[in-house]
Order: C-alpha cells, then sequence, then structure tokens
C-alpha cells in the first residue's frame, strides 16, 4: 500500500533532515516523510565530516555558498544552544609559510571582510602566541571558526521532526519517481510513498535521483576520498586550535591541515583521491558501475588532465605516509610519524559538469513536483540549517 504524507524528502542526511525541520516550521500540521537508503541517518557525508563550523571566508561574495554559510553558521549556533548540543568555537588560523602565499593569503583576507568573517592579519609573532608549533611568515586569524558533532545534530533534527509527527524511513533506497495528477509517488525498496511534492537530498547519489525525476543533471558527482590520520594523545598539545595552509583559489580543495575535533582529539588532513565507490570509504573498496560511470564521463577526463600534476601529489600522499608527515609539517614542523594513527576517511561528493569544471557552488534546481539539491559540498553542513530555509523558500509557493 503507498504510504502518503505532504513533502518526501529523499535523504536523511544533515541537509535533509535540516529541510524536513524548516519545512515543519514553515507548516507545522503539515506531514514529512524522509527516506534513508541505510539502516540509520547520518551514515556518510553527515556523520563522517570532520565537524568544522566555517565561517565563509574562502566563498566568492555573493555566491550561495557565502551567504548560506554566514546565515547558516549562526543558526546553527542558535539550534545547538537551543538544543543543548556542544559545540566550541576554538578559532582558526590560515598560515602562509612562504612568501609565494603572500598574494593568495591578502586575496582571502579581502574576501573575508566582504563577507562579513570577523578576520584579522597576523605576523608570526601571534601566530606563535595563539600556536607555539605552527610555522608561518603571516597569517590569518578567525576567531569565530569552531567544531560541533554533526551527526549529533543530525540525530536531534530527527527527534524533533518525528515529535511533531513525521516519519523518517530508514532501509529505503529510492529507485524511481513518477508523477500522478496529485503529486509524485517515490519508488523504494521499501515500497511506494506519494507525497504533492519531493525534494532530493541525496548526497553522493544527487545526480542519479535528479534523473529519477525527469531531469538530466548539471554535472554528475565524481566521489573523492579524503584520508585522515589522527593525533596520538601525546601530541595533542603540538595543536590547540584550526591550522590550515593558505589554499589554491583554482582547487576547490583546502589542502591539509589540522582540526581540533569537539571530543578532543586532532585530526590530520584529509589527502583528496578519487574514490572507486561513491561509497569507497577504503582504497580497496570498488563498485564497478561507480567506476564505469566517472571512466565514461567526459567531464572526469578533462578534469584529470587539469589537474594532473595536483592528483599525482594527493595520490602519491595516499601510499606514502612519509609524504603525508611532510605535508603537515609544513604548518607543523614538530609532526613526526610516530603521532599518527589512521583515522576514518569520508568521501566528498563532487559535482563535475561535462566540461571539466568543478562546480563549486551550492546547485539547486527545480521541476513542478521535485526541488533537486544537486550540489551541496562543504560548508553543507555548516549551512545546512540554512540551506533548509532556502528549499523551503521554493516549496512554499506550492503549499500556499
Amino acid at each position: 500500500m503507498t504510504q502518503k504524507s505532504d513533502l518526501i524528502i529523499i535523504g536523511g542526511g544533515i541537509v535533509g533532515l535540516a529541510t524536513a525541520y524548516r519545512f515543519l516550521e514553515r507548516f507545522p500540521g503539515k506531514r514529512v516523510t524522509v527516506l534513508e537508503k541505510e539502516a540509520a541517518i547520518a551514515r556518510h557525508q553527515t556523520g563522517r565530516n570532520s565537524g568544522v563550523l566555517h565561517t565563509g571566508i574562502y566563498y566568492r561574495p555573493g555566491s550561495l555558498k557565502a551567504l548560506n554559510c554566514r546565515a547558516g553558521k549562526l543558526a546553527m549556533e542558535e539550534f545547538c544552544q537551543r538544543e543543548q548540543i556542544p559545540y566550541l568555537l576554538c578559532g582558526k588560523i590560515i598560515t602562509a609559510v612562504d612568501e609565494s602565499e603572500l598574494p593568495r593569503m591578502e586575496m582571502l583576507l579581502e574576501r573575508g571582510k566582504a563577507n562579513g568573517v570577523a578576520c584579522e592579519r597576523i605576523g608570526p609573532e601571534r601566530i606563535r602566541e595563539l600556536e607555539p608549533q605552527a610555522a608561518g611568515i603571516a597569517g590569518i586569524h578567525i576567531p569565530e571558526a569552531g567544531v560541533v558533532d554533526y551527526a549529533q545534530v543530525a540525530r536531534r533534527l530527527a527527534e524533533l521532526i518525528q515529535a511533531q509527527g513525521s516519519s523518517i524511513v530508514t532501509g529505503a533506497r529510492a529507485t524511481g519517481i513518477r508523477r500522478d495528477t496529485n503529486g509524485a509517488i517515490v519508488e523504494t525498496t521499501a515500497g511506494e510513498f506519494a507525497a504533492e511534492q519531493v525534494v532530493n537530498c541525496a548526497g553522493l547519489y544527487s545526480d542519479r535521483v535528479t534523473r529519477f525525476s525527469g531531469v538530466r543533471p548539471s554535472a554528475m558527482i565524481v566521489p573523492f576520498r579524503g584520508e585522515f590520520y589522527k593525533l596520538r594523545p601525546e601530541a595533542h598539545h603540538l595543536v590547540r586550535m584550526l591550522i590550515y595552509p593558505v589554499p589554491d583559489p583554482n582547487y576547490p580543495f583546502l589542502g591539509v591541515h589540522f582540526t581540533r575535533r569537539i571530543n578532543g582529539t586532532v585530526e590530520c588532513g584529509p589527502n583528496a583521491v578519487l574514490a572507486f565507490a561513491r561509497e569507497g570509504y577504503r582504497n580497496t573498496t570498488i563498485n564497478l558501475r561507480d567506476v564505469a560511470e566517472t571512466l565514461s564521463f567526459p567531464g572526469f577526463w578533462r578534469l584529470a588532465l587539469r589537474y594532473w600534476k595536483i592528483g599525482a601529489d594527493e595520490m602519491w600522499r595516499s601510499f606514502s605516509k612519509p609524504a603525508f608527515v611532510r605535508a603537515l609539517q609544513r604548518l607543523v614542523p614538530a609532526i613526526e610519524s610516530r603521532f599518527l594513527d589512521w583515522a576514518p576517511s569520508g568521501v566528498r561528493a563532487q559535482a563535475v559538469s561535462r566540461d571539466g569544471q568543478m562546480i563549486d557552488d551550492f546547485v539547486i534546481e527545480e521541476t513542478d513536483r521535485v526541488v533537486n539539491v544537486e550540489n551541496a559540498p562543504s560548508p553543507a553542513a555548516t549551512a545546512s540549517l540554512n540551506i533548509g530555509r532556502l528549499v523551503v523558500d521554493r516549496l512554499a509557493p506550492r503549499f500556499t
């Protein structure tokens, strides 16, 4: 028997759950069904990210990322305070280790100020005060940066959604979407679900679900595995806050960095390499469909040709711990191989266009019955409550 509700959300990660929460906030009394293919929520990008509360310093002013990161961070902090979820504004430094990085650092500082980020240029003496073990001839200090456990946030969102009479159905992998005169029906491995509207928040599978809705996605998801180490407890004193390098503005990854987690541990990474499965958390995990899809996509080869040198460096660090350690030592020279243990990996759902461009901004596309969140990379977790509000803004005319 088909189960009915007002809105179906495909994907039980933090963006899907935040969208359900915002919808019920706007339309109390309506009923939402969240469909999650795993046995529990937040199993993929939400439960495997670094937990950083991003400030918005990296993003092009006026972009969806910049606008939603700033407002979303404040909304996330307010939510955590209200729901008694621990978070910590530990601060962050972005450090330039040689003169060639200074122009990019200054550009980043101006971008941060344009986005309303509380940030300041600091010299080597101030770097040593904040992070005694960090290297750098200059840097940017961002005191409002922080960390939180997004999986805990997701679990609390799920509780609030269910407390309002809505449902979260696990073990329900979407296999198709069809329209009827009253709305849409989502076909899943747990049966059929009907609603007036559907929102696709499928993350690693957002492009495939977009195709279910009858729309050709604007880009294809190419999975990149983020590989991490963690500091052993005896080395935790080497890192007080978040320590990042000056990023390459032409490359969407931020480089190997240090993240102090909300539980007190310190992660080092990520190294970003092509994953051979959309859920390829180990380098031995291979999904032939995923590999074939990536290798047959012209955009992937154009991307690979453009970034082959950077990609080779990332691959080398994946296989060589000494190379990984050397990358970390650029930021914190006291780091030694003996201080590092493997940590769990994550996979980034990187949207790539047919011309080989990495899609850097959030992408939300609409049909008459489906809103597709086609691309929601970092800082999507930080911005999730505001992304949810943005999606609901687009849904609202359909329910009034």
